[in-house]
Formats: C-alpha cells, structure tokens, sequence
C-alpha cells in the first residue's frame, strides 16, 4: 500500500509479454516474461527509451521465435497503449505532445497491469476420433503375420510353382506322343 501510494497514479507493475515456458514438460504454457523484444516494441511503434518511461518491460537480450508469438505480443503493446494515460511531466501541467487530455488524467485510477491484461492460457483443441471401424477393418496384426508368412514363403513359392511349370511340360509331352 505505501509503495502504491508512492508511485499513484501509475500502475504497480510494468505490462510484461507472453511467452512459452522453457522445456518440453511446460513448453505448452505461457507465461509472463521478462520484457518485449526490440523487433516487438519497433513493429508496435514504440520507442525504447519511451517504452521504459511508460510501463513497459524491455528485454534487449530475448529474441522472436515464432511470428505468431511476435504478433501476439505486438498487439498487447498496442492495445496498452490505447488504454494508456500519460500525464504531462514537471511542475508544467500544460500538456506536451504525447501526453493525454486533462479531462483524462482527472479521472485516472491505479491499476495493476497484469490485472488489466493478464496472461491467459490458450484453450487446448483436441479432436477426438473413434478408431474402432478403422482397426476392424484394416487388421493390424492379420496384415502384418500374412505379409511376414509371404516374404518368408517366396522362394518356397517359386519353387512350387516351377516344378509345377516342369510337370505341366512333362503331362503335355506326353500327351502329344499318345
């Protein structure tokens, strides 16, 4: 409360972008991470300097994996900063370029960012499908035992068939001779 009362009207904490937990157990989580890359806070049109001064985590070290990430976190930028109220700085209360309307800054509230934009899990879409027919039909283990019997048996076969070929030569030999 004391350091809220400090720092009224700003928020408590800094806005903080989404981002995937590390290893392969939670990499399906999000999580809030350090700061914004530099390609997100220039592809929002903020400035880094300018982003420090208005609540917004900087991380120069993290970089974008994924587009869709990247362009997650763009748009969370940019919808803090429509909500965003900047009160003129110094004991000059005339507002400067950037700073938000008097009547604006008259009925600002402190809030937490992380309770204005919080990091929500996504929704997992599993789609299920009932396999029953597909495995009666198709016969996994049958098709496997038959296919492994024919590889085992085509020189078996070949010789069969042969010898059957020299046996129809022979009955029709001898059927000519008659």
């Amino acid at each position: 409360a004391a350091k809220a009362a400090a720092i009224a009207p700003r928020p408590l904490d800094k806005l903080r972008p989404v981002v995937r937990c590390q290893t392969a157990r939670y990499n399906r989580r999000v999580r809030a991470g350090r700061g914004f890359t530099l390609d997100e806070l220039k592809a929002a049109g903020i400035n880094r300097q300018l982003a420090k001064t208005i609540g917004i985590a900087v991380d120069a070290r993290r970089t974008n994996r994924s587009v869709a990430s990247m362009n997650a976190n763009v748009e969370r930028l940019k919808q803090y900063k429509a909500q965003l109220i900047v009160f003129p700085r110094g004991s000059n209360k005339k507002p400067r370029g950037g700073d938000s309307a008097p009547e604006l800054t008259s009925q600002a509230a402190q809030n937490t960012v992380s309770a204005l934009f919080p990091v929500a899990q996504a929704a997992d879409v599993v789609e299920t499908a009932n396999l029953a027919e597909a495995r009666a039909k198709t016969g996994a283990f049958r098709t496997l035992r038959i296919e492994r019997c024919n590889a085992r048996m085509v020189g078996i076969r070949e010789r069969n068939a042969r010898l059957a070929a020299e046996q129809a030569a022979i009955l029709a030999n001898k059927k000519k001779k008659k």
